[in-house]
């Protein structure tokens, strides 16, 4: 593909559609890297300020023009398609896409673990954890207008929005006014191990920072303790389970 055109406007047909998909690619890798640099400019509650503020003029622009060239309308923010696509359909891509999610994570840590070591793809997993879970919380907070104190009543509504939870199974164990555990009943990634008859992947080091993080952007009073994580033994009903707590 490729080989003879010396401009984009010399791609046949076919080429031509590779290269949409490329522009798709470079839109996403662009909007990322200018959050990135927002962050390191000025801080990430900022940057997670103006990247609500950036998505949701820029998505309503960019919908607006494919709507018009591709033949489709806009309800409200939704294209009319999505609306049109039977309950279960839509269910169905809703969970792809959070499988996608999964992995497109996974392709990049063992891009890293066979280009360099298990060591390198922890540490950018874990840091990048550090980053995306503020993110994912403050969309959440957004999405759901939950404030900016919301306590442990908003964590509980928030953990149900997040990513994880169309590909997992996890629950809430009620302990007090004051706190609730929350555990990873079925998860995607370790299951998909132990049919290989492979160990628990030790995810401690990327939990502690994903869940503390998450809890802290939804409120900054909550704190978090881990009750076992891989490679921490765990009963069987669960693979890793978080005490969150806040004390009046």
């Amino acid at each position: 593909m490729f080989e003879e055109a010396q401009k984009a406007q010399e791609l046949d047909h076919e080429e031509t559609a590779e290269f949409v998909l490329e522009l798709i690619q470079r839109i996403i890798v662009h909007h990322g890297l200018w959050f990135a640099e927002a962050k390191h400019q000025m801080g990430m509650e900022k940057a997670l300020e103006l990247l609500h503020t950036v998505t949701k003029k820029s998505y309503a622009i960019q919908m607006k023009h494919l709507a018009a060239l591709l033949g489709f309308e806009m309800v409200g923010t939704v294209p009319e398609p999505l609306l049109k696509m039977a309950p279960e359909e839509l269910k169905k891509l809703k969970e792809r896409l959070a499988k996608n999610w999964l992995v497109n994570d996974g392709v990049w840590f063992q891009a890293i673990e066979f280009s360099e070591s298990m060591n390198d793809a922890k540490r950018c997993n874990d840091s990048c954890w550090g980053q995306f879970s503020p993110y994912e919380a403050s969309a959440i907070k957004k999405m759901l207008n939950l404030g900016e104190q919301p306590g442990l009543k908003g964590l509980k509504r928030a953990l149900g929005f997040r990513v994880y939870e169309s590909i997992n199974e996890q629950s809430i164990v009620e302990e007090s006014e004051e706190s609730f555990v929350f555990q990873m009943n079925k998860c995607r990634v370790q299951n998909a191990r132990n049919r290989k008859g492979l160990d628990d992947y030790p995810c401690k080091s990327g939990g502690l920072v994903e869940y503390t993080y998450f809890a802290r952007a939804i409120d900054s009073r909550i704190t978090t303790e881990c009750i076992g994580c891989p490679p921490d033994d765990h009963p069987a009903e669960w693979f890793c389970a978080w005490r969150f707590s806040l004390k009046p």
